[in-house]
């Protein structure tokens, strides 16, 4: 775990209120792997105060790593306003990552919304032409164009939820069409995105006995497990037993968590 004055190599639009950040740190990039995440201090200034959590998103060469974000609040708008030169504090980086698929697996990614952070590292990493990629976002404007990090390879699919770009529906939908068929047996699920998602997402591949891993999006006041304010319930038959998604996650296999009744 790394914990230093990081320096921005670039920081640009990539969709509207939404950014991509390059930073310089080689120990960062030769210890991280998908899944983990970084704490970032928001400007260099005491307010605000705690850092924000953001998924490794991609890594340049040896000695770059991403974030991608949206700006949703008062950090990540002070964020979106830093330029190339500047210094971040950074810490990471942390959690636990995704454990990767076997050779013989078929590979499913699935993403919601700005959960395409972590699932974009991922992919560079399986880098396989067996490999299938669903995003699902709410219109066309929002969409990620997967160019920027080199995934045009591999089986690439669009969701949005009003119909302008893609399938017209959930991205959750994409995954159901796709889970039947002879190579049922071979398949393997990866997900991250909002809760409602990874609840469908739990459904189907619950459902039919196929291995899933989930990615929970969650706010963290610190990232180590110190303050546990990122609690989610366990799928224990024991009462009150929770997991806490800095430390424990923020990547957990589906059938480790409660989802409550369905």
């Amino acid at each position: 775990m790394i914990d230093r004055e990081t320096k921005i190599i670039f920081n640009r639009a990539v969709a509207p209120d939404t950014f991509l950040m390059g930073l310089w740190s080689r120990e960062i990039v030769a210890g991280a792997r998908p899944g983990q995440f970084v704490m970032i201090k928001a400007g260099l200034s005491a307010d605000p105060l705690l850092r924000r959590p953001f998924s490794i998103c991609a890594i340049q060469g040896n000695d770059v790593f991403c974030i991608l974000y949206r700006v949703v609040g008062r950090g990540t708008k002070i964020l979106s306003r830093v330029t190339e030169g500047n210094r971040l504090s950074v810490l990471g980086p942390l959690g636990r990552g995704f454990d990767f698929p076997k050779a013989d697996q078929k590979p499913f990614i699935v993403a919601g919304g700005i959960g395409i952070a972590p699932l974009i590292f991922l992919a560079q990493a399986i880098n396989s032409d067996n490999l299938t990629f669903m995003a699902g976002y709410r219109h066309k404007d929002e969409i990620v164009a997967m160019e920027k990090f080199s995934l045009s390879g591999m089986e690439i699919n669009i969701a949005t939820d009003d119909g302008t770009a893609g399938h017209h529906g959930p991205v959750t939908e994409l995954l159901e069409a796709r889970l039947d068929g002879p190579d049922e047996d071979r398949r393997v699920v990866f997900a991250c995105g909002p809760l409602p998602m990874l609840e469908r997402v739990a459904d189907l591949t619950n459902d039919s006995c196929i291995p899933c891993q989930v990615s929970l999006e969650t706010t963290m006041a610190c990232g180590l497990g110190a303050c546990l304010g990122c609690a989610v319930k366990a799928a224990s038959k024991e009462t009150d037993v929770y997991y806490h998604v800095c430390k424990d996650g923020p990547v957990f296999d589906v059938k480790t968590l409660y989802w409550g009744a369905r």
